[in-house]
Formats: C-alpha cells, sequence, structure tokens
C-alpha cells in the first residue's frame, strides 16, 4: 500500500461510518499566537473541540499537514520527520471511547481495510493518578475486542495524556496504537510504549473527558470529544514492513533525486545516508511551508526562521555530499511533482517556492564566506597557542554569529592542523538551546485557540480592519493571516507599497466609527457557492468545507470564517493602529490594540 492508497482507505473507512470530509488547513494557524506551525491534525479544530458547532457536523474526518520542529536535531534517523500528514477522524459529543476504539481496531485489522494481523498490535491507557482515575473503560474495550493483557500497557500522564491547551480546560486521557516491529525485547519490562524501537506508534485516539479548573481540579464534562491522528508516514512504512520512514516510496523519488545531484549511492555509508536523509526531509518541509497559502519567507524571526535553518541544514549537508549550487530547486521541484496531487497549492506556487529557495542558498553561500573570513582573522593568534586548540568560544561565537557550521569550523582547523574544543562548544551550544527552548515554550503559553473575552474582541476587529483596508487601498486587498493575544491583534494583508499616513488614519476612523455604530453580528450557515454569491469574502487561498459558517457585519462586513465574535461592534473599544510594516514581498503588516 502506498500513502495515496492509505490517505483514500482511511477517508472511505471513516465516511462510511457516518463522518463529513472535512478540508486540512494550513500549516500556518490562523489567528493563533500561541504555536508557529500547525503542528497536529486537531490544531485547526480546537475551537470546534472546546464548544463550537462545526458545519460539516459531529462526526468529521481529513487529512492535515503537520510541521514538527522540536526535534529537528534528531532527523535523519529511521522515523523523525519534521514535515508529515495527519489522519484524524473527529466526535464532537457524538462517539467516544468505545465507538473511537471499536472503529480504530476495525480499520486497523480488518482484511477490507488496513488487515494488520492481531498479534502484532499493542495499546497503551493512561495508568491514572492522584487526579484522575485508571482509564480502565478503554482498557476493557481492548480487551472485549481480543487484545491480551500483556499488550496493553498503563502509562502515565506523560505518555497519555492530552491538555489542557492552556492552565484550564478540556482535557483526558488518550489510548494509543502500537505494532511490534518483530525485534528482540529490551528487557522484561519492554511493553508498548518502551521507546527502545520494538514498538511503533501509529495512531493515538484522545479522550477529551474533563475540565481542569483554576483549582486544579478535574471535572468531568457533560460533551465528551474524540480526536485522533494517525501518521500517514509511519504506518506506511509498518505496513510496508520498512525499518524507517525514509525507506517507503515517499521518499524514493526524493533520495533518488539527492543522489542524482550528488552523484552519491544512498546506502554506501552510514553518516552520507543520514546527510541524504535530512536533505529530503528538510526540502520536502521547505516547500511545503513555502508552498502553503500563508507562504512566510526565510527570516531570522519566527515560522520564517524555522523555514531557514531547514533550508541552511539542507545546503550544509548538500556541501557534505559534494553537490555543486543550486542544491535544492532541482530535487524541490520532483516533490513538487510527487505532491501536487493531493496538494495542488505546490503547483500553483511552484515559481515562488523555487525562487526563495535558490535565493535563501545564495544567501547562506555568501554567510559561510563571512564565516571563512571571521576565522581567518582569528588565525594568527590561534596559532601562537602551542596546543593547537581552537577554544570552543570562538567556535560558538562563529555559529551564533555568523550562522557557520561547526564542522565547517572543524575542517578549517583541522586544515592548520589544529582542533576544536568540542566539549567547550558544546556547552555553549546547550546554554544557547535552553534559552532558545525558554523562549519557545513562552510562545506556547496561552493555550490553542483562545477563545477569552479580548481575543474575541480582537478577532472581530480584525474582520473590521480588513473591510476598511478594502475601501481605502481597493479590493485587491485580502487576509494573508493573523497572530491574535489578549493584549493586541497583527493582520497581514496583500498590498504592494507602504499605506501613507493619510491612508492609516483613514482606515482607523473607518473601523471606529463601525465600533460607534454598535452593529449586530449575525452568523448563518450555507453552502460555499451561496456564501460567495452573497458577497461573503474569504481568505486569501483557504481551503473550506462545502457548508461554512458566515459572520456578517451589520451593513458594513460579510466574511467566511469559523468564529467566534463578539455579539456587537459596540463591546470592542477603541480601535488604534500601532505599526503598518512590510511583511514579505507584496505582503503587508498592521499592529493594533483596543482601548
Amino acid at each position: 500500500m502506498n500513502a495515496h492508497e492509505l490517505r483514500a482507505k482511511y477517508i472511505e473507512f471513516f465516511i462510511s461510518k457516518g463522518h463529513a470530509q472535512i478540508q486540512g488547513k494550513s500549516l500556518l494557524p490562523d489567528n493563533d499566537p500561541t504555536v508557529l506551525f500547525t503542528t497536529a491534525g486537531m490544531h485547526p479544530l480546537v475551537p470546534y473541540l472546546l464548544g463550537e458547532e462545526h458545519p460539516a457536523g459531529k462526526r468529521l474526518v481529513d487529512c492535515q499537514k503537520c510541521i514538527r520542529t522540536g526535534d529537528i536535531d534528531a532527523v535523519g534517523d529511521p522515523s523523525h520527520l519534521t514535515f508529515f500528514e495527519m489522519l484524524g477522524n473527529w466526535s464532537l459529543g457524538d462517539y467516544f471511547k468505545a465507538g473511537a476504539i471499536e472503529m480504530s481496531y476495525e480499520f486497523l485489522t480488518s482484511p477490507r481495510w488496513l488487515g494488520i494481523p492481531r498479534d502484532k498490535l499493542g495499546v497503551t491507557v493512561f495508568e491514572g493518578d492522584d487526579s484522575v482515575p485508571r482509564d480502565e473503560e478503554s482498557a476493557a474495550v481492548w480487551k472485549r475486542l481480543g487484545i491480551p493483557e500483556d499488550r496493553i500497557a498503563y502509562r502515565p500522564r506523560s505518555d497519555n495524556w492530552w491538555g489542557p491547551a492552556g492552565a484550564t480546560g478540556p482535557c483526558g486521557p488518550d489510548s494509543e496504537m502500537f505494532i511490534d516491529m518483530g525485534t528482540e525485547p529490551c528487557g522484561p519490562d519492554c511493553e508498548p510504549g518502551c521507546s527502545c524501537g520494538k514498538w511503533l506508534e501509529i495512531w493515538n485516539d484522545v479522550f477529551m473527558q474533563y475540565n481542569k479548573t483554576a483549582e486544579g481540579v478535574y471535572e468531568p464534562l457533560t460533551r465528551t470529544c474524540v480526536d485522533t491522528g494517525m501518521g500517514i508516514e509511519r504506518t506506511i512504512t509498518t505496513l510496508n514492513g520498512k525499518k524507517s520512514v525514509y525507506d517507503t516510496e515517499i521518499f524514493a523519488p526524493i533520495i533518488s533525486a539527492v543522489e542524482r545531484a550528488s552523484s552519491y549511492a544512498y546506502g554506501s555509508d552510514g553518516e552520507k545516508d543520514k546527510s541524504v536523509r535530512i536533505i529530503s526531509d528538510h526540502i520536502r518541509s521547505s516547500v511545503f511551508i513555502l508552498g502553503d497559502p500563508r507562504a512566510v519567507s526565510p527570516s531570522n524571526v519566527g515560522a520564517g526562521y524555522v523555514l531557514r535553518r531547514l533550508i541552511r541544514r539542507a545546503v550544509r549537508h548538500g556541501r557534505k555530499l559534494g553537490m555543486e549550487s543550486p542544491l535544492l530547486s532541482p530535487i524541490a521541484a520532483v516533490i513538487i511533482e510527487e505532491f501536487c496531487g493531493p496538494y495542488p497549492e505546490l503547483r500553483d506556487n511552484r515559481s515562488y517556492i523555487l525562487e526563495e529557495l535558490n535565493r535563501e542558498e545564495q544567501k547562506f553561500l555568501e554567510t559561510l564566506q563571512k564565516g571563512e573570513h571571521e576565522f581567518e582573522k582569528l588565525l594568527p593568534n590561534l596559532l601562537k597557542d602551542p596546543r593547537r586548540i581552537m577554544p570552543g568560544r570562538l567556535a560558538f561565537k562563529l555559529y551564533d554569529t555568523y550562522g557557520f557550521p561547526i564542522e565547517l569550523t572543524e575542517e578549517l582547523a583541522a586544515e592548520q592542523g589544529m582542533a576544536v574544543n568540542r566539549a567547550e562548544f558544546e556547552e555553549a551550544f546547550k546554554k544557547h538551546q535552553e534559552l532558545s527552548r525558554t523562549g519557545s515554550e513562552q510562545v506556547f503559553k496561552g493555550g490553542l485557540g483562545d477563545q477569552g473575552e479580548m481575543a474575541v474582541k480582537y478577532h472581530t476587529a480584525t474582520h473590521l480592519l480588513h473591510q476598511a483596508l478594502r475601501k481605502v487601498l481597493g479590493d485587491h486587498v485580502a487576509q494573508r493571516g493573523s497572530n491574535i493575544t489578549a493584549e493586541r491583534m497583527r493582520f497581514d494583508f496583500s498590498h504592494g507599497a507602504p499605506m501613507t499616513p493619510g491612508e492609516i488614519a483613514e482606515v482607523q476612523a473607518i473601523v471606529n466609527e463601525q465600533i460607534k455604530r454598535d452593529l449586530p453580528i449575525t452568523m448563518e450557515i450555507m453552502s460555499l457557492d451561496a456564501a460567495k454569491a452573497s458577497g461573503a469574502i474569504a481568505l486569501f487561498g483557504e481551503k473550506y468545507e462545502s457548508q461554512v459558517k458566515v459572520y456578517t457585519i451589520g451593513d458594513f462586513s460579510k466574511e467566511v470564517c469559523g468564529g467566534p465574535h463578539a455579539e456587537r461592534t459596540g463591546l470592542l473599544g477603541k480601535f488604534v493602529i500601532q505599526k503598518e510594516q512590510s511583511s514579505s514581498a507584496g505582503v503587508r503588516r498592521i499592529r493594533a490594540v483596543l482601548e
């Protein structure tokens, strides 16, 4: 079975179980300041898991593009990826544990679907703690379906619990499904969930069963939900008996492209093989980020910084294989061709993807030249040291200030008969990682899909701002993304030139006039065609379901949007634009507050 067949079978199975297929969303979340990328299939559905009514109903199924960067340094081993596809099915107050587990089991083991032998399947459930009891309900369902007790592992909160997204809110236990890879157990305590490699996780059913209060109490929810996730790449690896995600048909054409570009035969050398895998993963991830309807450009902040890091790491490993510039674009062209079927946005944005990759690659090569120049400036003093050891702090400075890889510093040092104090470098690098991780954790504070009072007001204000911009600048203006917290809003829109002070003042005045008018805000569910016919604006490049929510603000604005919104504009307060600036080529950015 290949990835396209798995994707189709999964959707077909859950449609047969009464689920409505919905569209996967952007890799770059809208209105969510808590994450840089869509990190899981459940991410775009958080508002509905928290209580919003979904236009498509209570049973949903989809395939979602995801990016996870927490393990970027582990990419190149058999299982880690930065970009992956996540299949998911959802129950919004409909079926719960028994229904979800029974459907998971049927899809995994039925000969009509995946046909995985039952004796290869192992599962984990929540072991319970002082706050929440052991999940005997899920374990009982697995036993009833025929999973023996020695392949049902009870795991702690760190393994089998989801949420809440913030300090309080919906949360609950999960049950994870693993495939026995056929290797010997690592010891007598080896069980599903063990990280030794014997068990490979392929699916996770999350049961949103409790509400955590501010006092830390877990109260049972009256409306329980299920969200699940099955990674396509890992599942295909298992189904085809492969030991690595990179050995599947998903990566075969990409690795072939790397082989052609490098004249290196994959499988010949362990370290070089790792470089091939890193190049394949990082370019695939970069293509999907650049090809997204809300694409960002490489930069030194946020999602743009992650993209820059992926591209530059791919270039560095390409140089290790002797690849010559342009390294990336020929491989990217293959990836676009392979994935444009299920993701036509890659074909639509082909020119932009290749241009940005070539531009960033050239910038990095210039960076490498600067790093080599700085090394040469340090060299006279370094050669005075009879020990011939370059301090790790200097090597880290080259890395931190100029983006110069430690491996290249070691190569240059070796050419001069020197070594680098790698331990000192690693110590400095570790401190750098800890600071970066602390900063990252701050990004995640506040919870996914914040629906607090101020966040809702700011979200409503984006509709007013969008329409005001169209009135002042023209109908070419289209929203390209937004980022909202309880303290401020950021709004990106398509426009080719900086706004004049007069235009900014006019837009601000229009928004405040609509707030002063205290316009009512109403919502209707209708077909996407009917919404467009009614004059509703839809987000630039966004994918929508057949049934959508349309929010109307008096006689001023009408947009397709998931919500939530304030009841009247008069509740918003005074709208103040603090800054207007460039976001990327052809895209401007407004920062504003409500006072």
